[in-house]
């Protein structure tokens, strides 16, 4: 998670186009995300990844920290949620699956996979629809407000989108840092 979070904030911070007045020299050094601190960072977690060895939860938690006083935290944790996902290209014969078992299959697979990342039932479904409830943990610590529940709302909606053809969005619907009991999102569900 450490590395696709420094490689979704280079990504984010890489310049659309540099305007021919631009003084790239005091620009650029301000874009974190393009910044040698950062770039020897994801070497680290790279060579860390190959020896199938995890980052250190406070290293996680920190990085969270430093993402969540950007403006666009939101932006970037979806991101980081869809690329943690993953793209998998052999969607085949699942995306063929009634629309029922579909959603109950998506919600299994984000469930099953939300736990390898983040231990054991920290994130749960709910119900046979597509419903998904987390409690406290690495991802939804303390010192981290809702933004950081985008990364759950972006990988949900990657998993459905494997199982269902032209899905409804995955929303947050309730957060604990707005007072509700659980962070639980759901799929809007479409009115045909």
């Amino acid at each position: 998670m450490a590395l696709v979070l420094l490689e979704t904030l280079r990504t984010q911070d890489l310049p659309v186009e540099i305007l021919d007045d631009e003084n790239v020299t005091l620009t650029l050094p301000r874009r974190l995300g393009l910044s040698d601190v950062v770039d020897a960072q994801i070497r680290r977690y790279r060579a860390e990844a190959r020896r199938r060895r995890r980052v250190p939860e406070s290293e996680v938690l920190d990085l969270m920290r430093l993402v969540l006083r950007r403006p666009d935290a939101d932006e970037v944790f979806f991101r980081v949620g869809e690329l943690l996902h993953g793209d998998h290209a052999r969607r085949g014969l699942r995306r063929l699956l009634p629309r029922g078992l579909a959603i109950s299959r998506a919600r299994r697979r984000a469930r099953r996979r939300l736990a390898s990342y983040f231990g054991g039932s920290v994130v749960r479904g709910v119900g046979k629809k597509f419903v998904l409830e987390a409690d406290p943990g690495l991802l939804l610590h303390e010192d981290a407000p809702g933004e950081a529940c985008a990364l759950i709302t972006g990988f949900a909606n990657r998993a459905l989108a494997m199982y269902v053809p032209d899905p409804a969005p995955v929303l947050h619907v309730e957060c604990r840092r707005t007072g509700g009991e659980v962070c639980r999102w759901a799929l809007l569900e479409r009115e045909d």
